[in-house]
C-alpha cells in the first residue's frame, strides 16, 4: 500500500515547493515556466523552495501548459572531427551554452553532413520536438532553412545566409579581411595571394570581396580551400605552382594558414622574410604556430552568445530589427 508518507519521500510535487515556499500553486507554476508576473521575492522564495526539496519540473507537462518543448538545436553540417577539433566550433558552442544556462532551454547538437544524418535530423526539427533552430557552416543550396521556414520554427544562422533572408548573427568579414590584407600591402608586399574559403559560404565570399577589395592594382592571387587544414595545404602548394614569388598569402582561417605554412616551410621558404601569412579568426592556433599568426581577431564566443539570445527572442514572440554584426580587428604577430 501506498501511504501518503511514502508518496511525499518520493519526487517533490509542485504543491510540496508551493507549501514550502508560503506561497500559492500558481505562483510556484509562473516560476517555473519563467512568466514574467511574479514579483522578485516571491520568485526567489520558491526557487529557495525548489532548490531545498530538489524538485524538478514533469517537462511533458509543462509542455502540454506552455506549448514548449524547452530544446533548442544547433546544426552544423560538418563533420564531427571538425566539429570538436577546431576552435571556430568550441567557441560558438561555449557562448551558445553560456546564455542557455540561464533559462530553462536545452540544447541539441547535431551533424548533418552525411544523407542518412540529415534524414534523421530533419524528421526531429518539429515544433514536437524543439522550439527552435541555430544553423552553423551552412552551404548554398542546404534546403534546410526553407524547410524550416516552412514548418515555422524560429532560426537563426551562424553567419549571414548566402540567400540574404533570414535572422543571422554574423562578424563584419569584408571589413575584417581588407584590414588583413591592407597591413601586408603596406609592408610592402608585391604578389598578396589568398587561400579564400567556399565559395558557395557568406564567409567565403565576404573575405574573398575584402581581399579584392584591398589589392588595389595587383593581379588577383586566388586558390580556395573548405576552412580545413588539408585544404590550406593542398591550396598553397597550387599557389606557388602558380606562381613561385608570392610574396604574402592571407589565409580565410587560422586553420588553413597553419596548413599554408606547413607547406612554406617545406618548400624552404622563410616566413615573413619571403613570404608573409595572415590568418582568420585569431583563435589558439595563432599562438601556436611558428612563427606565431598575424590574424584577424573575430569575437566566436560573442557571437555564440547573441545567436542563443536571438533564439530566445524570436521563441518568445520578439521579432529582432536587424541582423546583428559584430567588429574585427587584426592582431599582428611574427608571421608577418
Amino acid at each position: 500500500m501506498t501511504t501518503p508518507r511514502a508518496r511525499s519521500a518520493g519526487r517533490p510535487t509542485l504543491d510540496q515547493v508551493a507549501a514550502h515556499a508560503g506561497v500559492g500553486r500558481g505562483t510556484v507554476s509562473r516560476v517555473v515556466n519563467g512568466s514574467p508576473q511574479v514579483s522578485p521575492e516571491a520568485k526567489a522564495m520558491v526557487e529557495k523552495a525548489i532548490a531545498d526539496l530538489g524538485y524538478v519540473p514533469n517537462r511533458a507537462a509543462r509542455a502540454l501548459v506552455t506549448q514548449r518543448t524547452d530544446s533548442v538545436a544547433l546544426v552544423v553540417s560538418e563533420s564531427g572531427d571538425r566539429l570538436f577539433g577546431e576552435p571556430f566550433f568550441a567557441g560558438i558552442v561555449r557562448g551558445i551554452s553560456t546564455v542557455l544556462a540561464d533559462t530553462q532551454l536545452q540544447l541539441w547538437l547535431a551533424m548533418a553532413q552525411s544523407p542518412a544524418e540529415r534524414v534523421r535530423i530533419e524528421h526531429h526539427l518539429t515544433d514536437q520536438h524543439v522550439d527552435g533552430v541555430l544553423l552553423l557552416s551552412l552551404h548554398g543550396a542546404d534546403p534546410l532553412p526553407a524547410l524550416l521556414a516552412e514548418r515555422g520554427l524560429p532560426t537563426v544562422f551562424g553567419a549571414r545566409p548566402v540567400s540574404g533572408t533570414g535572422f543571422y548573427v554574423d562578424v563584419d568579414n569584408v571589413a575584417g579581411a581588407r584590414e588583413a590584407v591592407a597591413h601586408l600591402v603596406s609592408t610592402g608586399r608585391r604578389k598578396v595571394a589568398t587561400i579564400a574559403g567556399p565559395p558557395d559560404m557568406s564567409p567565403g565570399v565576404d573575405r574573398l570581396t575584402g581581399y579584392r577589395a584591398a589589392i588595389g592594382t595587383q593581379t588577383p592571387l586566388i586558390e580556395y580551400g573548405d576552412f580545413s587544414e588539408a585544404s590550406g595545404i593542398a591550396a598553397m602548394r597550387k599557389l606557388l605552382a602558380a606562381d613561385p614569388d608570392i610574396d604574402a598569402v592571407f589565409a580565410a582561417s587560422d586553420v588553413m594558414a597553419a596548413g599554408a605554412l606547413r607547406v612554406l616551410r617545406e618548400t624552404g621558404r622563410r616566413v615573413p622574410q619571403d613570404v608573409a601569412v595572415v590568418g582568420y579568426e585569431d583563435s589558439i592556433i595563432a599562438t601556436q604556430t611558428d612563427p606565431p599568426l598575424t590574424s584577424v581577431y573575430q569575437p566566436v564566443e560573442e557571437m555564440g552568445r547573441e545567436m542563443a539570445r536571438m533564439l530566445i527572442d524570436l521563441i518568445r514572440g520578439e521579432i529582432p530589427q536587424r541582423p546583428i554584426l559584430l567588429d574585427t580587428h587584426l592582431v599582428r604577430r611574427a608571421s608577418s
